[in-house]
């Protein structure tokens, strides 16, 4: 239209019922990536070392992997 400057993007608050809920969910998926990320450490450490060879991974590779705590996410998911 003539003469507009711009515009003003409004975003509408989370209600006060969904917030917690939106946030539990957050948590929950965050908590089941810890456990996934547990799980492919222990599975990693049963592989042979034909198999880390393969993926071109050392044993130095897998206990360097190992120490790292289970919130530490490679991926940053």
């Amino acid at each position: 239209m003539k003469g507009q400057k711009g515009y003003v993007l409004v975003a509408k608050p989370l209600s006060r019922v969904f917030a917690p809920k939106h946030w539990w969910r957050g948590f929950v998926a965050r908590v089941a990536r810890w456990r996934r990320l547990h799980q492919q450490r222990v599975e990693l450490a049963t592989l042979s070392d034909d198999a880390l060879k393969d993926l071109g991974l050392s044993r130095a590779d897998l206990y360097e992997e190992m120490q790292r705590p289970f919130w530490d996410d490679p991926m940053k998911r």
